[in-house]
């Protein structure tokens, strides 16, 4: 796991005054997340965005540029990031999209931040690569299967796949992972990483 992150961070040398930008893309239910906390948990001093809360009631992929405004532009600066997004107060959703001045790190986990218009913004990225029928599967497990959510996870799929075509993140990705999959590994200690595909 150490050897992967560094891999990571080697990817991107010589920045200082400002933390350093990791994408971590995969289709929804790969482990985007459980990945986030387990990179957070090898660099201490690192912090996590996720995609979700910036586009929560706002778009599934139509966020890039709310990203950038106001998490990846002040991350940019060297500057703290304390954003409120405007569906949070419509909705009286507490708290805020917050990262501290001073980190080393920042995680960057979502489906779709893998993109052309972030490429500037990503010092690096990762791609989980992971069994369609089992991420849904996975989704179900964590979601709940109810008419809503199965709407939901409809609706998401319709947008999902062509997204994904378009900007193909794994061709973009600096590293491949394995996400959820039948392979024989440690799981809790042990990544399956391939080179990138190429473009």
């Amino acid at each position: 796991m150490r050897d992967t992150v560094q891999q990571l961070l080697d990817a991107a040398p010589g920045i200082s005054g400002r933390p350093r930008v990791v994408g971590i893309d995969g289709r929804g239910g790969s482990g985007k997340t459980t990945l986030a906390e387990r990179f957070r948990g090898v660099v201490p001093n690192s912090a996590v965005v996720h995609t979700d809360d910036v586009a929560w009631h706002h778009a599934y992929f139509d966020w890039g540029a709310v990203l950038v405004e106001h998490v990846l532009r002040p991350l940019h600066r060297g500057e703290a990031v304390d954003f409120r997004p405007e569906a949070w107060r419509a909705r009286d959703r507490p708290g805020s999209v917050a990262v501290r001045a001073g980190v080393d790190v920042v995680w960057v986990e979502g489906t779709g931040v893998i993109r052309d218009e972030l490429d500037p913004w990503l010092d690096a990225s990762v791609y989980l690569q992971g069994d369609l029928h089992e991420q849904e599967r996975l989704l179900a497990r964590r979601d709940g299967e109810s008419p809503e959510q199965r709407q939901h996870v409809e609706r998401w799929l319709r947008e999902e796949l062509p997204f994904m075509v378009r900007e193909r993140p794994w061709a973009r990705a600096t590293m491949i992972i394995a996400g959820p999959a039948p392979v024989e590994h440690a799981s809790g200690t042990d990544l399956l990483v391939a080179p990138p595909t190429g473009h």
